[in-house]
């Protein structure tokens, strides 16, 4: 693995079960500031919209409350949802959350909606091509966030000058072509859609183009990570995850729900089978256990960062989880630097 491997988090505030929006962006506050001192390397929200189990639709705003709230972790988004926005809104957004805090602020992008399609709608945007323009709303993007040019008649203050750093992201082979042909580093969704993991990674280390931006290849993949003293302990704080993907299936989203003694109770086997095969990219245990996980899955893709996301019914587990994940990464990184 490589020397000093980046850990960092995705976090998409979720709402657990009997609580409201306003606890779980508490929750997120507090996540990010432990992270920071964890030795977390960034801090990213994802954007979703109509679902009651997460509070961070609007995700810019709360970008703005954990960077003012902590002090040089990174903070960004994973993502932004370029279709649901005009690239001057965004440019205009981040460009005034890099003047607010210089060199702390990516900015993810993906090409989903993130959420269903009468929620798409009442967002306003026109949807029809709405994949299609992905590429040129990206490269209108990185416009708005270099210099100003002689004639230039739309601008984005702030905005202007930032050099934002743009990710892409995504869960198939055209994310990792896109962030490739663009020269910007890339992050796969593997926390929900593993399958082209490896294949997306390849193609993207095979493909790239150096840019202004980025000299080589740099590629991250996101993976839950539950980890607590022992791995029976981990294994039931991960129910609340797996309850929640079998909703999805389902169709019956909500809130985070409580673990729960029995996951084979819960859903039949074939539920359990679709369930598990989108949260392959997983690891659940204790501490030994977790750094395990990490490893396999590092030298299966040859990423240069992971990036964690746990979602946990219990706020105090949630967070000796990811203080367990660090230094179970940290151990990592001891172990590649006396090898």
């Amino acid at each position: 693995m490589a020397h000093s491997t980046p850990y960092s988090i995705l976090d998409i505030s979720p709402i657990p079960q009997g609580f409201t929006a306003a606890d779980a962006l508490r929750n997120t506050l507090d996540v990010a500031q432990h992270a920071e001192r964890w030795g977390y390397t960034r801090y990213w929200l994802a954007e979703h919209h109509n679902m009651t189990g997460n509070a961070s639709s609007a995700t810019a705003v709360v970008i703005g409350h954990v960077a003012a709230g902590t002090s040089h972790i990174r903070v960004g988004s994973g993502g932004i949802m370029l279709p649901n926005h005009a690239p001057l809104v965004i440019a205009e957004q981040f460009g005034t959350l890099a003047s607010l805090f210089p060199g702390r602020i990516d900015l993810g992008l993906g090409r989903a909606p993130g959420t269903d399609q009468m929620t798409a709608r009442a967002l306003r945007r026109d949807l029809i091509g709405g994949d299609d323009r992905f590429p040129q709303d990206v490269r209108e993007l990185q416009h708005y966030f270099g210099p100003i040019q002689e004639g230039q008649a739309v601008k984005a203050i702030p905005g202007a000058d930032t050099n934002v750093p743009i990710w892409i992201l995504g869960s198939s082979l055209y994310g990792a072509q896109l962030a490739a042909h663009f020269g910007l580093p890339y992050a796969f969704a593997s926390h929900f859609a593993p399958s082209q993991l490896l294949e997306a990674m390849h193609t993207y280390r095979t493909l790239f183009k150096p840019s202004a931006q980025l000299a080589k290849p740099y590629a991250a993949f996101l993976m839950n990570v539950v980890a607590a003293d022992t791995d029976d302990e981990a294994g039931h704080l991960f129910t609340s995850l797996q309850q929640h993907f079998v909703r999805m299936r389902r169709n019956t989203r909500g809130q985070l729900p409580p673990p729960i003694d029995d996951i084979d109770g819960f859903c039949e086997p074939h539920e359990k089978a679709g369930m598990m095969q989108m949260l392959e990219c997983s690891t659940v245990g204790n501490m030994n256990t977790v750094q395990k996980g990490m490893q396999h899955w590092l030298d299966r893709t040859g990423a240069n960062e992971i990036i964690m996301t746990g979602q946990l019914f219990d706020h105090r587990a949630r967070l000796h989880s990811f203080e367990l994940a660090a230094q179970a990464a940290q151990g990592l990184q001891s172990q590649a630097q006396s090898n």
